[in-house]
């Protein structure tokens, strides 16, 4: 059964990368419903779907436990703690309210295997001409979402404006994008400065995303002279030594 498991998680076969791709796609499907949910009011169905897919999490998580080749590896992955986090917050009832921002850890479990960024890479051209600037797009959304419930859980219980997940999340936007509508404003210290780091963080990271999309694209080669690891999709010489180089293309654009 263990080999089997790890084939599923980490092997190449076509079923193996269908098992990744399926679990990727109900990965984002549950962090779409954990944001959606928090404007919501309580309801038994939720709370049915929250115990289905704290199992959900639970099967994964002792099903990744079986595949890792050790258990000091296993339990050093940041996955490993985020999901039990997530899980406490779902199987939990007295942190229903509390302790709902956990949820928005889930989005760490996206795109963040490398077996996951292999199969992207061998399986869509789309993904290797571009995957600077999806991996940039990635963390800006990381930072948003865990930036707003770190403002939701600081703020819910002091700021009228912050009353739900989505309220946060509004405000973080808006924040990073310097829009500045003034209708919710962090209160306190820690509220102040959680809008410090918003800005220059967050900033920093959008501006980052700017440059990727803006600047040239470049491929991944590896120079064996000098080391170079990035050039123009078009180029036929290293730009730091001026080795000919062989960069394999499809002859597009």
């Amino acid at each position: 059964m263990k080999k089997f498991i790890r084939e599923l998680y980490y092997g190449t076969h076509p079923y193996s990368r269908a098992f990744r791709f399926t679990l990727l796609a109900i990965d984002t499907a549950t962090l779409i419903y954990f944001i959606a949910v928090t404007a919501l009011p309580p309801s038994d169905i939720y709370r049915t779907i929250d115990i289905g897919i704290g199992l959900y999490i639970g099967l994964d998580l002792l099903a990744r436990f079986i595949a890792s080749t050790s258990a000091r590896v296993y339990f050093r992955e940041i996955s490993t703690w985020t999901d039990v986090a997530v899980l406490a917050s779902l199987l939990v009832p007295a942190a229903a309210e509390d302790y709902l921002f956990l949820r928005i850890l889930r989005i760490f479990r996206l795109l963040r295997s490398y077996h996951m960024l292999r199969d992207l890479r061998e399986l869509y051209p789309f993904f290797r001409r571009h995957e600077e600037v999806i991996n940039s797009v990635f963390n800006l959304l990381v930072f948003v979402f865990v930036i707003s419930a770190l403002v939701f859980v600081l703020q819910h219980r002091t700021n009228e404006g912050i009353n739900n997940y989505l309220d946060a999340l509004y405000f973080t936007v808006t924040a990073l994008t310097t829009t500045g509508f003034g209708d919710i404003v962090l209160q306190g210290t820690v509220g102040r400065l959680l809008a410090v780091v918003i800005l220059v963080f967050g900033v920093g990271l959008f501006l980052r995303l700017l440059q990727v999309i803006f600047r040239p694209s470049k491929v991944h080669y590896t120079c064996p002279d000098c080391g170079l690891n990035q050039h123009d999709a078009d180029a036929v010489h290293c730009k730091h030594c001026g080795r000919v180089l062989n960069i394999e293309t499809s002859g597009g654009t």
